[in-house]
């Protein structure tokens, strides 16, 4: 479990590929803005993000920023 402090920044990279995955997993990776392989966004640790990238957690890589 991902814990972060309020309104701190997630750095989130889509490391593995959404083929052969769900398509609630394909969504969810959509909605994070990770269209491709290697792509970075960088979003507010609010709960539902954490929530989104948990589900996803082994299709992508996070770190922390400020």
């Amino acid at each position: 479990m991902f814990y972060f402090e309020t309104m701190a920044k997630i750095k989130i990279t889509q490391t593995t590929s959404k083929i052969h995955t769900s398509t609630r997993q394909k969504r969810t990776l959509e909605a994070l803005g990770l269209r491709r392989m290697h792509a970075t966004v960088t979003v507010e640790a609010t709960p539902q993000i954490i929530g989104m990238v948990e589900k996803v957690k082994h299709l992508v890589s996070t770190e922390t920023t400020k």
